[in-house]
C-alpha cells in the first residue's frame, strides 16, 4: 500500500494482537448471543447437522480443517439473512468413553452397575466436554452453544430406544443366531461398516487333501488353522481339471473328517490351485456356500480368539499359535507341498486393528439388504458437494452383504429396551412412556401374554452408530416436539469428512428413510483430510501430528482458518506453515489498511454522491464483479475461489492501487471539487466494508475487530456476522470505467518501474511524461498525475521508450531534481 510515515495523524499506531483479541471477541459473541437460533423468528431457517466429536479425545488438525469449512458456510448463510440452526453435540456413547472414564476414575464399568456408570460418565466427562467446547470456540466455530446434546444423556437414550421399538414394530428388526462379524479383542459383534481394509503379510500354503478315489488334490490357503472347520471343498463347474472329482469325498488333512467335493461358480479357477475349502467361517463366500448347499456348521474359534474343542490338540491356543503348529504338523506329515509369501488385504476392526472372525452368535439386526435400491435413490435426492462423493456412497451400498448388526457385547452404552419371558421366550418391549429404561435394573410393566411375570433382561447394548445415526432427530426433538420437527426436517446440511460416509452419513440415511421415508438433509458437504507437509496421513504414532490449539497460539485462529480455506471442498490439504504466515500477513494488512482508510473517513456521512469519478467507478465495478463471484461460489459450497479472489482484490486492486490513487483526494481535498472528494470517501467506505464482509466467513475475528472499531456505529448491526452480505448490483458493472482504470494502473506501474530502476523515491516529482497507448487517457489522467507526482502527461507516439509494459510505453522528458 506504500503508506508514508506521515500518513496517519496519530503518534502511536494501534496494533491487533490475536492472542488477546480473539478470545475477547469470542466472549463478545457469546454475551451478545450473535449465533443464537431464534425459534420465533420469521427469517428462513438454515439447519446444520454437524458431527459430535468424541469426548475421550481432543481437537486434532482434521477437526479444525473440516469444522472450519462447515463454519464458512454457516457464517455465510447467517449473513444472507438466514436464521441458522447450528447445534453442537458431544459423543460420549462408546467404547472410547468407557475406557477413558475407567482410566480416569480408576473403576471398572461392570463392577458399578450400568446406570451408575452412565451417571459417572456424564459427570466425569463434563470437564472433557468443556475442554472440547473451549477448543471449538477458540477456533471460532459459530455454533449455538445454548443447544447442545450428549449422546449418552437420557434424552438421547430415549430417542435411540424409541427408534429400536418403532423399527421392531415395523418388522425391520430381528434377533437371530447367525454368522456374525466378530472382534476377538473387543469381544463383541461389529457391523460391516466398522471394518477396515488392511494390507498384511501372509503365506499361501499348498496343502494335500487325500481323495478317496483318484489323485490327491492340492488346496492353497492362508488359514490352515481353519482345517478343523472345513465342511466342503469347491471347484468351478467349468474347470475341466476337476470335473471328475465332483461328488467324491476327500479327507481333511490332520483332522481326517470326510467332506464332499462340490461344484459352484463362486470358486475361482484362477485363484490358488482352483480348489478351495469351505470352512465355517473364513469369509463371506463360506457363508454363502453354507446357506446355498445346506452344509454343516463347525466353529473352531472362541469369542476370545482361541481354538476350541473342535480343533483337537490345538484347543486353547491363540489363532496364530495354532496356525504355526498346524503348518509344522503338515510339514512333518508330508502334506505341505509349498509355501508362497504374499501380501493380501484383510478385514480388521477399525477401532482396534484386530483381524476379525466370523462366528455364529445370537445378535440383533436391522433388516435392510432388501432396501439397497431405495437407499441409492435416497442418495440421489441429496445434493452432494462435491458431486463425485456420491460415488463412494453408492459403491458402499452396492457392496453391502450383511444386514446391520446393532447389538454389542459391551456393558456401557444405550441398553436395548427389551426383556425375554423365561416361560415362553416372548420378546417384551418397554413401554414408550417409560423410556429410557435399563433392563438390568428395571422391569417391564405388567405380565407376558402367557401370564408369566418372570423375565430375563437383554444384557447387550446398542451399537453406538444406532444412536449417532439419529443426530438430526436428537437435535430436532423427534417424537418430543412434533411441530418443530415437522417444520425443520429434513435439515439443510450435513457437513463431514469423506472417511465417515459409510459410517455416519449412510446410517443416518437408513434411519431417516425407515422412520420418516425422507432423506435427513437436503445437502451433504464432504471435506477432505488434513495431511502432513509431505502429503502423508497424520497420526500420533508417526509423530507427524500437528496440534491445532498450539498452531492457533502461534499464528491465530484466523490464520488456521485461512489455511483450511486453501483447498477445494473434498480435497485433501497438506499442512504448510507458510500458508499460516501468509494468513497472518493478511490479518495485519487488513487491520492497517482499515486504520489508514478510516482516518480519512471520520467526517463521512454515508451519502452517495450524485456523480462518481471514473477511477471510483472502476473500483466499484470490480468490487461488484467480486461480489457476484463470491456469492455464486458460496452458494455452491465452494469457498476457496471466493477466498482467493477476495484476497487478490484486497491486495492488488484495493491496497496496491486504489488507496494510492485516492490518497491525494483524501490528503489534499482543497485541490479538488467537493464531489470528487466525496466520491473517493464513498468508494473507500463501500469497498472496504464489502471486502471485510466477504472475508468474514473465513476470518471472523479480524473482520469483527475492524467492524467494531470503524463501522458498527455507522452501520448499526451489533456484529459484522449478522450484517447483510454484500449485494451484487449489475448496474454497477461499468466496462468503460474498468478499461480506463486498468489503463491507469498500467501507466502508474510503468512510472513506478521507471523510478525504481533509477532508485528514485516513488513520490519523487516528474515534470513531464509522454505516454504511448491506444486508448484515451483523459478520464484518468488527473489520477495518474496525482498518484505518481507528474506535472504533465502527454499522449503521443514514443519511439524510444524508457519503460514498456503490457502495451504501454512511457518516455520521461525530465525529472525534477
Amino acid at each position: 500500500m506504500g503508506m508514508n510515515k506521515d500518513d496517519g495523524k496519530e503518534k502511536k499506531k494501534e496494533s491487533y494482537e490475536p492472542k488477546i483479541r480473539e478470545p475477547e471477541l469470542q466472549k463478545f459473541w457469546e454475551k451478545e448471543q450473535i449465533y443464537r437460533f431464534d425459534k420465533k423468528s420469521g427469517k428462513p431457517v438454515y439447519s446444520i447437522d454437524a458431527p459430535p466429536p468424541t469426548v475421550s479425545g481432543k481437537m486434532h488438525l482434521g477437526h479444525a480443517f473440516s469444522y472450519s469449512q462447515a463454519d464458512f458456510i454457516a457464517r455465510y448463510r447467517r449473513m444472507r439473512g438466514y436464521n441458522v440452526f447450528y447445534p453442537f453435540g458431544f459423543d460420549d456413547n462408546g467404547l472410547a468413553t468407557e475406557r477413558y472414564v475407567e482410566k480416569k476414575e480408576k473403576v471398572r464399568a461392570v463392577d458399578m452397575g450400568r446406570r451408575k456408570f452412565v451417571e459417572l460418565c456424564l459427570s466425569s466427562t463434563a470437564d472433557a466436554e468443556k475442554y472440547l467446547k473451549d477448543s471449538w470456540m477458540r477456533l471460532g466455530i459459530s455454533s449455538d452453544w445454548s443447544i447442545t446434546y450428549r449422546t449418552i444423556e437420557r434424552d438421547c437414550q430415549k430417542i435411540s430406544q424409541l427408534s429400536f421399538i418403532k423399527l421392531y414394530e415395523m418388522g425391520r428388526e430381528y434377533q437371530k443366531e447367525a454368522p456374525t462379524i466378530w472382534c476377538p479383542r473387543c469381544r463383541t459383534a461389529i457391523a460391516q461398516v466398522e471394518l477396515e481394509d488392511k494390507e498384511l503379510d501372509s503365506t499361501f500354503n499348498d496343502i494335500i487333501f487325500k481323495v478317496k478315489e483318484g489323485a490327491d488334490l492340492v488346496i492353497a490357503t492362508t488359514r490352515p488353522e481353519l482345517l478343523s472347520s472345513c465342511v466342503a471343498v469347491f471347484v468351478h463347474p467349468d474347470d475341466k481339471r476337476y470335473r471328475k472329482y465332483v461328488g467324491k469325498e476327500v479327507a481333511v488333512p490332520l483332522f481326517n473328517q470326510k467332506v464332499k467335493i462340490l461344484a459352484d461358480e463362486r470358486a475361482d479357477p484362477e485363484k490358488g490351485t482352483g480348489v478351495v475349502m469351505c470352512c465355517t467361517f473364513g469369509d463371506q463366500t463360506d457363508i454363502e456356500w453354507y446357506k446355498a448347499h445346506n452344509l454343516d456348521m463347525k466353529i473352531s474359534i472362541t469369542k476370545e480368539g482361541r481354538m476350541n474343542e473342535n480343533a483337537g490338540k490345538y484347543k486353547g491356543m491363540k489363532i496364530r499359535e495354532a496356525r504355526e503348529m498346524i503348518i509344522d504338523d503338515l510339514k512333518k506329515a508330508g502334506l505341505l507341498t509349498s509355501q508362497k509369501a504374499i501380501q493380501h488385504t484383510l478385514n480388521v476392526h477399525e477401532r482396534c486393528g484386530t483381524e476379525v472372525e466370523i462366528l455364529n452368535t445370537k445378535q440383533w439386526f436391522i433388516r435392510y439388504l432388501d432396501l439397497k435400491g431405495e437407499f441409492i435413490k435416497a442418495g440421489k435426492k441429496i445434493k452432494w458437494y462435491p458431486e463425485f462423493m456420491r460415488t463412494r456412497y453408492d459403491n458402499w451400498i452396492k457392496g453391502l452383504s450383511w444386514d446391520w448388526c446393532i447389538s454389542r457385547q459391551r456393558f456401557y452404552g444405550v441398553p436395548f429396551p427389551v426383556w425375554y419371558c423365561k416361560k415362553c421366550g416372548e420378546v417384551i418391549l418397554a413401554d414408550e412412556k417409560e423410556l429410557p429404561v435399563d433392563p438390568l435394573e428395571d422391569k417391564p410393566k405388567g405380565k407376558c401374554r402367557c401370564g408369566s411375570d418372570d423375565f430375563e433382561p437383554e444384557k447387550d447394548v446398542l451399537d453406538t452408530w444406532a444412536t449417532s445415526s439419529l443426530t438430526p432427530m436428537i437435535a430436532l426433538g423427534w417424537q418430543r416436539d412434533g411441530k418443530f420437527f415437522k417444520k425443520m426436517y429434513p435439515m439443510d446440511l450435513r457437513p463431514q469428512a469423506h472417511d465417515i460416509i459409510t459410517f455416519w452419513l449412510f446410517n443416518t440415511v437408513v434411519k431417516g428413510y425407515l422412520h420418516e421415508k425422507e432423506i435427513p438433509w437436503k445437502c451433504a458437504m464432504i471435506s477432505g483430510h488434513a495431511l502432513d507437509p509431505k502429503g502423508k496421513k497424520m497420526s500420533k504414532s508417526k509423530g507427524n501430528a500437528v496440534d491445532p490449539l498450539a498452531t492457533i497460539a502461534n499464528h491465530s485462529a484466523d490464520a488456521l482458518r485461512f489455511w483450511a480455506a486453501g483447498s477445494k471442498l473434498g480435497d485433501d490439504l497438506p499442512f504448510q506453515e507458510k500458508d499460516l504466515v501468509t494468513g497472518r500477513k493478511y490479518i495485519v494488512k487488513l487491520f492497517n489498511a482499515s486504520r489508514f482508510a478510516m482516518i480519512h473517513l471520520k467526517d463521512y456521512r454515508k451519502k452517495k454522491p450524485e456523480k462518481l469519478t471514473v477511477i471510483d467507478r472502476w473500483a466499484l465495478s470490480k468490487l461488484h464483479g467480486l461480489i457476484k463471484l463470491s456469492t455464486e461460489e458460496f452458494d455452491k459450497y465452494e469457498y476457496t475461489k471466493s477466498k482467493a479472489e477476495t484476497e487478490k482484490f484486497f491486495f492488488q486492486v484495493f491496497c496496491d492501487n486504489y488507496l494510492e490513487i485516492a490518497k491525494d483526494r483524501l490528503y489534499n481535498p482543497e485541490k479538488y471539487e467537493r464531489e470528487e472528494v466525496e466520491s473517493a470517501k464513498y468508494t473507500l467506505y463501500v469497498v472496504l466494508l464489502s471486502i471485510l464482509k466477504q472475508v468474514a466467513p473465513v476470518m471472523p475475528h479480524i473482520t469483527e475487530e475492524v467492524y467494531q472499531k470503524h463501522f458498527r456505529n455507522r452501520e448499526g448491526d451489533v456484529s459484522i456476522h449478522i450484517s447483510k452480505w454484500p449485494e451484487y448490483d449489475e448496474k454497477m458493472i461499468d466496462e468503460k470505467a474498468e478499461n480506463a482504470g486498468d489503463l491507469a494502473v498500467k501507466i502508474i506501474g510503468a512510472v513506478r518501474q521507471y523510478k525504481s530502476e533509477r532508485k528514485m523515491p516513488l513520490n519523487a516529482p516528474l515534470e513531464e511524461v509522454a505516454v504511448d497507448v491506444k486508448d484515451d487517457i483523459a478520464p484518468v489522467v488527473k489520477d495518474i498525475m496525482s498518484t505518481m507526482k507528474v506535472g504533465k502527461i502527454v499522449r503521443m507516439k514514443v519511439e524510444k521508450a524508457d519503460v514498456e509494459i503490457e502495451g504501454v510505453k512511457i518516455k520521461v522528458s525530465s525529472a525534477v531534481q
